[in-house]
């Protein structure tokens, strides 16, 4: 046995192999050594002395919260399974490995967040371009797009965080070219896996295996390119799943290419200074945007809000059609709670018809998708007049009445977790399976009959009829009553306070009930995997209402949003205006419970496109900036945002660059780190960009921060014209609205009373004349000795008017 496992183990010498030995799966070696430290799980060994191998296993029926264990730490397991009965082997039982799990390929729902998906991402590259795809094997989606080299940095490590791979396929030749790239996989903590395809630098060959998977006679018909670099990282994503999953991924039924210029672009860098789905502090979805917006009732309707917000719209027809369902529904509560209520009902059809299609559902999983289908026609009567256009899409989905029916009368009720132990298969379903299990209930029953008869026929009131899995059936008799045992009863165990016995008619029946039990799970475990089977075939219309209702879930989610939180539908204009009236940060005003959020509002066009704002620490403005971004952000993906009124041009990008650390890892200064984002500002906005940028020039010398933070201003007024809002301390800066007709002055409000300030959190137009970072020092709980000497030399300052 043993050598059959060295033999195993050396075609999956990076990943632990989970090795079946009867009910469990046991780990040898440096394998045991890893699992039982990770898993926390005791280390026994198998031989003796020096020869003494460590050893650990786990249950087999509780294998799955052990594997999800081991993945969550980056571990790959590989799971060998018994491929023949121990029981009909003629000497070593049969072992093969039925799937490889690594991190970016798991399915099961106690290995995943229900709502984040779980991408696999392959990267493929020349001097030219990256060809990027990525694949969730838990919902099916698959998409790919290409990036130029020469956009590296501003488009490809955005987009690789955007999609935030736990797993990411390297073609091994490719391995030392780009080091660049490796320790950016590295440093976002992404699995890196290396790929040998020959399709990773043959497009043609690429294609082929595109064509053959999906059964096309054209990638074309996809819309990929067939130039597509993106095509290769396809192709070796199609070729991994083979190799680890061991089935055909029918759930994956097309590839989406897309392009970065689809979406409204966002860095990773305004990403997280928005915190648009996870905390600058924690990194977890607490006092994110995400966590303000999502009310979704399914993980498919949350999955999907969080890609809206990472992917903002350009489309100004899509967004209105977004903006429509919203407010259709914002417009109704009983329209709302009936809607709410009827989704809640439904289970996460995008993960349930992956396993079904992967051969991994349980009959669990079959019921919570029949009970998810029976809902859908509910959702329909609801919506059936419904004046949106993407409410009313469900009603082209189609009713899944033979799906139902199949479940309904093949399926029990209450099935249990495993699909070989029999109580699958309700009667009635399949007549071969009848007779078998009616045949073993005659026995049983003659089994029950058999212990009356020998009680009457003894005399032996306490005589029991039992069974163990290691004798069978016996008959039970206590010492006191062994006198009056009859002549045919064979002894076949002697106890403490009784003896065991059989009868060759008692042993005839316990062969016909085992036989038929044993046939009776066969054949229910066939029954069951037929059934599967001709469910999955439907997989693509399952994905598409899986898709619609997960749809209808983010819009109920945003309009349950707008409601409580008195959001506004912004106005959606062309001629290149933002305009909002009493803004809120959504944020912010939630986190503050108790705490009356004072609204601002902002007004930029072409003429008077660039705000600089002063005013002190602490006095709200990076609030403001931040809360103008997301309130553009929201209305582009078809919210409702926090304001009174909001008119929104389209914005092709947003930037920000709020706050900097030193980045130890690559050896940059605090500044350096500042200099290279705003670089990556002036490069790469356009006229139709946002940009938010707060105390540009603080990491250096003041004359030196000044004078880069006034050219920096002027080339974005003067040569980019993207609309701006500009913070700064150093309020010389706020004459730069004297000599540029379209740059104008905010301060952040204070109100004075002898040394006390208080902050108004107020924008006022104007600039500031003070900074009142001392004040701010003082609150801050700066002993008054030095919040004293501060003043002191302050004034000193002052005199000498070197400030």
């Amino acid at each position: 046995m043993m050598q059959q496992y060295q033999e195993i183990k050396k075609s999956h010498s990076d990943a632990l192999l989970f090795f079946r030995l009867g009910d469990f799966y046991e780990m040898f070696g440096s394998d045991a050594e890893i699992a039982s430290k990770e898993l926390e799980i005791t280390l026994t060994g198998r031989g003796y002395e020096e020869k003494r191998i460590p050893m650990c296993g786990v249950p087999y029926h509780a294998v799955d919260s052990y594997i999800g264990r081991l993945i969550s730490k980056g571990y790959r397991v590989v799971i060998c399974e018994q491929t023949e009965d121990p029981a009909l082997a003629k000497g070593l039982v049969k072992r093969e490995v039925i799937r490889v799990i690594t991190p970016g390929t798991v399915i099961d729902n106690g290995c995943l967040e229900a709502g984040k998906n779980n991408y696999l991402l392959a990267l493929s590259f020349d001097e030219l371009s990256y060809g990027l795809a990525y694949v969730d094997l838990s919902t099916g989606e698959f998409k790919s797009t290409d990036i130029l080299s020469k956009d590296k940095n501003n488009y490809l490590y955005s987009e690789i965080a955007r999609i935030s791979p736990s797993e990411c396929l390297i073609f091994i030749d490719d391995m030392d070219k780009d080091n660049d790239l490796m320790d950016f996989l590295k440093s976002r903590n992404i699995l890196i896996t290396k790929y040998k395809y020959r399709d990773a630098v043959d497009l043609d060959t690429a294609q082929e295996k595109i064509k053959k998977f999906f059964s096309i006679n054209s990638i074309e018909s996809f819309g990929l390119n067939d130039k597509s670099l993106s095509c290769c990282a396809a192709s070796a994503l199609i070729e991994y799943i083979k190799e680890t999953q061991k089935c055909t991924a029918s759930h994956i039924v097309s590839i989406k290419p897309y392009l970065i210029s689809d979406f409204m672009f966002i860095d990773m860098i305004t990403r997280r200074n928005l915190e648009l789905v996870s905390n600058v502090r924690s990194n977890l979805t607490d006092g994110s945007l995400l966590s303000i917006l999502d009310k979704t009732k399914t993980g498919m309707g949350s999955r999907l809000l969080r890609s809206w917000i990472l992917q903002p719209l350009l489309d100004v027809k899509q967004i209105e059609k977004r903006l429509d369902a919203v407010e259709e529904l914002t417009g109704s509560l009983l329209l709302r709670e009936n809607l709410g209520a009827s989704v809640s009902q439904i289970y996460d059809i995008e993960r349930l018809t992956s396993r079904i299609a992967s051969g991994r559902a349980n009959a669990k999983d079959l019921i919570a998708l029949k009970a998810s289908l029976k809902s859908i026609p509910e959702v329909k009567k609801i919506l059936k007049n419904s004046n949106s256009g993407l409410l009313r899409e469900i009603l082209s989905i189609p009713d899944f009445s033979d799906i139902i029916g199949l479940i309904e009368s093949g399926i029990c009720d209450d099935p249990p977790h495993t699909i070989k132990d029999g109580g699958l298969i309700k009667s009635g379903f399949d007549p071969d399976l009848d007779d078998i299990t009616n045949s073993a209930k005659d026995a049983k029953k003659w089994i029950l009959e058999f212990e009356s008869n020998e009680k009457l026929r003894t005399g032996i009131k306490s005589l029991k009829v039992g069974f163990t899995k290691v004798f069978g059936y016996y008959i039970d008799i206590t010492s006191s009553n062994l006198k009056y045992v009859p002549d045919n009863y064979i002894r076949k165990q002697t106890l403490v306070n009784c003896e065991r016995f059989i009868t060759p008619e008692l042993k005839e029946k316990e062969s016909h009930v085992i036989n038929s039990d044993e046939k009776a799970k066969e054949l229910e475990y066939q029954i069951f995997c037929s059934i599967r089977e001709q469910i999955s075939k439907t997989a693509e219309n399952l994905q598409k209402a899986a898709f619609v209702v997960s749809r209808i879930d983010a819009l109920i989610s945003l309009a349950e949003a707008a409601v409580k939180n008195n959001y506004c539908r912004p106005q959606i204009n062309d001629i290149d205006i933002l305009e909002i009236t009493d803004g809120r940060h959504p944020v912010v005003e939630q986190m503050n419970a108790g705490y009356r959020f004072v609204p601002n509002s902002a007004m930029l066009n072409n003429k008077n496109s660039f705000v600089i704002i002063t005013g002190p620490n602490m006095g709200g403005k990076s609030t403001y900036m931040r809360q103008v971004a997301l309130t553009t952000l929201m209305a582009q993906i078809g919210s409702f945002v926090p304001a009174r009124s909001a008119s929104v041009c389209i914005f092709d990008r947003i930037f920000t660059r709020i706050g900097a650390m030193d980045d130890l890892s690559s050896g940059q200064s605090t500044f350096m780190v500042e200099m290279t984002e705003v670089s990556n500002i002036l490069n790469n906005a356009t006229s139709k960009s946002l940009i938010i940028l707060d105390e540009i020039g603080r990491g250096t010398s003041t004359f030196d921060g000044m004078s880069i933070a006034c050219a920096v201003a002027e080339y974005i007024f003067d040569k980019i014209k993207a609309k701006t809002f500009f913070a700064t301390h150093y309020h010389e800066l706020t004459r730069l609205s004297d000599t540029h007709d379209g740059i104008f002055n905010f301060n952040a409000g204070v109100k004075e009373e002898g040394e006390h300030v208080t902050f108004l959190y107020r924008m006022l137009e104007g600039a500031a004349d003070k900074s009142y970072g001392i004040h701010v020092a003082k609150y801050a709980g700066l002993p008054n000795d030095v919040i004293n000497r501060a003043y002191e030399v302050y004034s000193s300052l002052s005199r000498e008017n070197v400030i």
